[in-house]
């Protein structure tokens, strides 16, 4: 595997569960619930494990990452910046010229349709650059 990692029979899905699992707080079940959203956004998407640890989803290119934190999980769109977000979720990141976050805390709640209206958007931009790269 990349980054030095060792070889794990697991696949990506699987080490997703077992983070949550893991994790085992409210930050595990606001990353099932997340998980869960952008699934149902999008019942194509592809579910990587990067960097050591961090749960991707990707569509024709890099959608977003669940990353966990003491006191947050962040839901960061790699192409944030060029999104348009009518519901104002970016909370977190704004002063990049290409990604964009969500901060969940403890005890938020989750604008779900909105914020898989955000990832729907997130998948048509990247078909539409890949297209033009096709």
């Amino acid at each position: 595997m990349k980054n030095g990692q060792p070889q794990n029979s697991e696949s990506p899905s699987q080490l997703i569960d077992a983070r949550i699992k893991e994790l085992g707080d409210w930050r595990g079940k606001m990353l099932g619930r997340l998980r869960a959203l952008v699934k149902e956004a999008d019942p194509e998407i592809v579910e990587e494990w990067k960097w050591r640890g961090v749960p991707v989803w990707s569509h024709d290119g890099l959608i977003c990452t669940g990353e966990t934190y003491k006191n947050v999980v962040k839901m960061t769109f790699a192409k944030g910046a060029a999104l348009t977000d009518p519901s104002s979720l970016f909370n977190a990141s704004l002063d990049g010229n290409t990604r964009r976050a969500i901060d969940f805390h403890e005890g938020a709640t989750i604008d779900e349709e909105a914020l898989k209206a955000l990832v729907r958007a997130a998948v048509t931009l990247n078909k539409s650059t890949a297209r033009r790269k096709a």
